[in-house]
């Protein structure tokens, strides 16, 4: 299977779009080698801000910068993007009405070997919270980079989640991804799983052939946008099933799985209903196959969900 880099996909993007619009910013706290956009910096350095490991203060002059017509692009690594900056970004760019976008690079396990410290299992949580706020989630490259492009061309705050490296290409150019509407990857007859991200789209898609040996039929959901959140998609895909089961590289609490809980819960879903996430715990150091696994994010802990619903 085809794979690249979403922090690859990220920089092309925003490179191609600081070409065209001089308005295009990109700040970064000192983590240019990570994210990538180092290129960036080489392209337009007088468009590129480099303001050390201060990610508080990075949002700060992202807001500022927006405040006179710039169109910011703040990346680090979701840990700091959420619990070091939350305050800053909900005063200083939401409750400010700006145009900030915040780049939260290695979401949950996809942070690995930094380990617990730098793995954020609740930055969706915390995100969910903040009035107005668009967040998107890529599941490939592809809707990434049309997530950059729709976030520069539209006004207002965007928290964009994405893992840096290599991920399976899933669509193709020609597909559109407004923010806002999922994406239904595959149609189901059983159950279906509604999954947020790269990772979680992809182990569902695991789970789904582990099943279909099984002669259980089900469905993915590709929810791309946690907020605002396709409820009529979610819907529409729940009264077609037996069972629904979220999956999210996050904690279980305040994210895809609460999300779609309530919206279950709201339009009278009859259904069984499960989350799979990380259940109450922090992260630790690990490759993010064993991480997977570990947290019981997998393929193989999906399917054996899926079965005990239907049973």
């Amino acid at each position: 299977m085809e794979t690249k880099e979403m922090r690859a996909a990220y920089v092309e993007t925003i490179t191609a779009l600081a070409e065209k619009n001089k308005n295009i910013v990109v700040l970064e706290a000192d983590l240019m080698s990570c994210t990538n956009t180092g290129s960036f910096k080489k392209a337009y350095p007088g468009q590129f801000f480099n303001v050390g490991i201060a990610e508080a203060n990075m949002i700060g002059v992202a807001a500022g910068l927006s405040s006179v017509g710039k169109i910011p692009f703040a990346s680090t690594f979701g840990c700091f993007a959420s619990r070091r900056v939350f305050d800053q970004f909900f005063i200083s760019a939401n409750y400010a009405r700006l145009n900030v976008k915040l780049i939260g690079m290695d979401p949950g396990v996809t942070a690995a070997f930094n380990g617990g410290t730098h793995m954020p299992f609740e930055d969706l949580a915390l995100m969910r919270s903040i009035p107005r706020l668009t967040i998107v989630e890529p599941s490939d490259p592809w809707n990434c980079a049309d997530f950059v492009r729709q976030a520069a061309e539209t006004y207002g705050s965007v928290y964009l989640r994405l893992p840096r490296k290599a991920v399976p290409v899933l669509y193709t150019g020609a597909d559109k991804f407004p923010f806002g509407k999922a994406r239904v990857f595959k149609e189901g007859k059983d159950l279906c799983f509604v999954a947020l991200g790269s990772l979680m789209v992809n182990e569902s898609i695991r789970a789904r052939e582990l099943l279909a040996a099984e002669g259980i039929d089900a469905g993915i959901l590709d929810v791309l946008t946690l907020k605002p959140i396709d409820r009529e998609a979610v819907v529409t895909q729940a009264s077609k099933v037996k069972a629904v089961i979220s999956a999210e590289n996050h904690q279980i609490n305040g994210g895809l799985g609460s999300a779609v809980a309530e919206i279950l819960a709201e339009s009278g879903f009859r259904g069984k209903f499960a989350r799979v996430g990380v259940m109450d715990e922090f992260g630790e150091v690990g490759t993010q196959d064993y991480l997977t696994k570990r947290f019981g994010l997998d393929g193989e802990t999906l399917a054996q969900k899926a079965r005990d619903l239907l049973r």
